[in-house]
C-alpha cells in the first residue's frame, strides 16, 4: 500500500500500460511528485486506488488520479526493480514541439513543450520513441519525441535548406570596393545537404573561451560589410579578417598581399580541385575565393578571424577545427530599411538609392537564409540601427570571455 497526498488537477507525472490485462507503470516522469517520493517504480502494477479496483483503461487510470485529491493509497504489486540514475545528455532544439497538437504522444499532460534553439536535459532514454526531458534553466521532466520518432515524422517533409545565392560575398576587404556580382559554390556543400535533417544536437557546457573564428551572416544589403570592417578597425590587435584570393591580374597600383592575393587560374583550379578553398566563384573570367589556411593563419597570429561568408560555408566552418561565433545579421522590415537607406544617402555613407524591389530582395532574402540556416545561429541581429547593431555585437562578444557557453559535443570530445 503507498500513500500520497495530491490536489485536484495536480500531475503524479506518470504514465501506464496495458500488460496482460493489468495496469503497469510505463514511465516516472523526472522531477515530478512520484519521481520526488521515490515510492513507485517503472513495473509496478496498479490494483486498486482508495479501495476501488482499477480495470485495463490506462486513460481512466489516468482521469481518476488527476481528479483524485488530499490522500490517496494506492495498493500496488512492486515490480522490485532499480531505479536507473539520469543519464547526463544536454541537447539543442532544432524544431518546435507542443504536445497538444501531437497525436502520438501517449499523454498529452505529460509532454514538455519547447521552441528551437531550446536547451534541453535527456533524463531517461529507455523508451524508443519518448524520451523525458527537461529545461536546462529548471522545471519538472515531460515526454519529448526521440530522435528517431521525429526522424521518421520529417523523414518525406521537403525542406527548403536551399537559399538562391544573388551575389558571392567573398570578396570583403577594407578597401569598400564596389561588390562583385557572382555565383559561388562551398566546399563539400552538396555532400553536406543531402545528409542533413537537424532535430536534436548534442550540447556541452565550456567554461568562458574566445572562439577562433567571427561568422556573420545575412542577405545582400543589410550591411554585414560595414559591421565586419567597424569591428576590425575598432581593434586591429584583435580581430583580423582573410585576404582572398583572385587569378586576376594585377593592376599597377596593387600589390599582392593587399586588397588580394594574386595566384595564376592553374594554381587556383589546382588548390580548388584539392579542397583548400573554403568557397570559390567566377566574374569576369576570373576566379575569386577564400583559401582555408588565411583563415588558420589569422588565428595562430592570435587574432578570432572575422569571416563574411555565404551561408552554406557555415557547414564547413562550424567544427572545432574553426571553433566559430555565428551571428546572423538580419534585415529589418521594408519601411525600415527603405528609411535607413534614405538616410545614409543624405549624410554622405552611400550613393545608391535602392529601389522598392532590391529592398524586397533583401528582405526574402534575409528571411530565406534565417529558415534555412537559422539552426546554426548562435545570435541573431535585426540591423534597424548600424550603431546599436555594433553595439549589440560587441556586448556579445565580451559575454564569451565572461560566461559558460553551450556548444556542439562534437567540439569536445
Amino acid at each position: 500500500m503507498v500513500g500520497i497526498r495530491k490536489t485536484a488537477g495536480e500531475h503524479l507525472g506518470v504514465t501506464f500500460r496495458v500488460e496482460r490485462g493489468e495496469l503497469v507503470i510505463a514511465r516516472i516522469l523526472h522531477g515530478g511528485m512520484i519521481d520526488q517520493q521515490g515510492l513507485l517504480h517503472v513495473g509496478d502494477i496498479i490494483k486498486e486506488v482508495n479501495g476501488q479496483e482499477v480495470g485495463s483503461d490506462p486513460r481512466a487510470l489516468q482521469e481518476v488520479l488527476k481528479n483524485a485529491s488530499g490522500s490517496v493509497v494506492l495498493k500496488i504489486l512492486p515490480s522490485y526493480q532499480e531505479p536507473h540514475p539520469p543519464r547526463q545528455v544536454f541537447v539543442k532544439a532544432h524544431f518546435d514541439y507542443d504536445p497538444v497538437t501531437d497525436n502520438l504522444i501517449p499523454c498529452k499532460e505529460a509532454g514538455l513543450k519547447f521552441v528551437a534553439g531550446d536547451l534541453l536535459q535527456i533524463v531517461n532514454q529507455d523508451d524508443p520513441n519518448w524520451w523525458q526531458a527537461c529545461h536546462v534553466e529548471g522545471g519538472s521532466a515531460g515526454l519529448i519525441p526521440s530522435q528517431l520518432l521525429e526522424e521518421k515524422r520529417k523523414a518525406f517533409v521537403k525542406r527548403d535548406l536551399e537559399v538562391t545565392p544573388t551575389s558571392g560575398a567573398l570578396c570583403g576587404s577594407l578597401s569598400g570596393k564596389k561588390k562583385k556580382r557572382m555565383m559561388y559554390l562551398t566546399t563539400k556543400n552538396a555532400e553536406f545537404d543531402r545528409h542533413e535533417l537537424l532535430i536534436y544536437e548534442e550540447v556541452a557546457r565550456m567554461p568562458p573561451f574566445r572562439r577562433k573564428t567571427l561568422v556573420l551572416i545575412g542577405a545582400q544589403g543589410v550591411g554585414r560589410r560595414s559591421i565586419k570592417n567597424k569591428l576590425i578597425m575598432s581593434d586591429q590587435s584583435q580581430y583580423g579578417t582573410t585576404i582572398p584570393y583572385t587569378s586576376r591580374r594585377p593592376k599597377e597600383h596593387e600589390k599582392t598581399g593587399q586588397v588580394y592575393s594574386f595566384v595564376t587560374r592553374s594554381e587556383m583550379e589546382r588548390d580548388i580541385k584539392a579542397g583548400r578553398y573554403l568557397e570559390h566563384g567566377e566574374y569576369e573570367g576570373n576566379l575569386y575565393g577564400t583559401k582555408i589556411d588565411s583563415i588558420h593563419e589569422v588565428v595562430e597570429s592570435g587574432k578570432m578571424c572575422i569571416l563574411d561568408v555565404n551561408p552554406q560555408a557555415v557547414k564547413v566552418l562550424r567544427t572545432a577545427e574553426f571553433v566559430p561565433y555565428v551571428v546572423f545579421i538580419e534585415a529589418p522590415d521594408f519601411e525600415t530599411l527603405r528609411a535607413m537607406n534614405k538616410a545614409a544617402l543624405e549624410s554622405g555613407i552611400a550613393t545608391k538609392q535602392l529601389t522598392d524591389a532590391d529592398l524586397k530582395r533583401t528582405v526574402d532574402e534575409s528571411c530565406r537564409i534565417q529558415r534555412g540556416y537559422g539552426h546554426y545561429f548562435d545570435l541573431c541581429l535585426v540591423n534597424d540601427n548600424m550603431e546599436r547593431t555594433f553595439q549589440q555585437l560587441q556586448v556579445a562578444l565580451q559575454k564569451l570571455y565572461n560566461e559558460s557557453q553551450w556548444v556542439p559535443v562534437s567540439w569536445v570530445y
